[in-house]
C-alpha cells in the first residue's frame, strides 16, 4: 500500500494539470512528439522574419530546455524550445524574431530593442506574457 501511494506522489509531481488533460513534464515522448512540428514552425517563421532582417544564419537545433525558449550564439547558431510548437503565435514570433535579432545585436541596449520593434512592436507586453507561461 506505501508503495503504490509514493509511486502516484512522485508521478504527480512529473504531471501537469490543464483542464482535463494531464501533461508528463519533461519526458522524452512529449519532446519526439513535438520536435518535427516545432522545427517546420520555426524553419518557417524564420524564413518570414529573416526577409526583413536579411542576416546571415548559422545552424538552428529544436532542443529540450528547461528553463530557456530560444538562445543565439555569436557564430549565428539557434536553438529553440520544442515547447514553441504549445504556444500561441504571437509569442513564437516573439521569440523567434528576438533570437533573430541578437545576430545583429548581440545584447539588450537599445539598439537591440529598436530591431525587434521593427517587426513586433508591441515586445514588451509579448514579453511579459511569456514570462507567465510555466514550464
Amino acid at each position: 500500500m506505501f508503495r503504490r501511494i509514493r509511486r502516484v506522489r512522485l508521478y504527480r509531481r512529473r504531471c501537469r494539470r490543464v483542464g482535463h488533460a494531464i501533461f508528463v513534464r519533461n519526458s522524452k515522448m512529449e519532446y519526439q512528439k513535438h520536435k518535427e512540428s516545432a522545427r517546420s514552425l520555426v524553419l518557417r517563421k524564420i524564413a518570414e522574419f529573416n526577409n526583413f532582417y536579411n542576416f546571415n544564419l548559422g545552424r538552428i537545433t529544436i532542443r529540450n530546455q528547461r528553463s530557456r525558449w530560444g538562445s543565439c550564439s555569436k557564430k549565428g547558431n539557434m536553438n529553440f524550445n520544442y515547447r514553441l510548437a504549445l504556444i500561441p503565435d504571437k509569442l513564437v514570433d516573439y521569440v523567434i524574431v528576438h533570437e533573430l535579432c541578437h545576430i545583429g545585436e548581440f545584447n539588450h541596449s537599445n539598439d537591440f530593442w529598436n530591431l525587434v520593434a521593427q517587426t513586433i512592436p508591441d515586445h514588451s507586453q509579448l514579453r511579459k506574457d511569456l514570462r507567465k507561461i510555466k514550464f
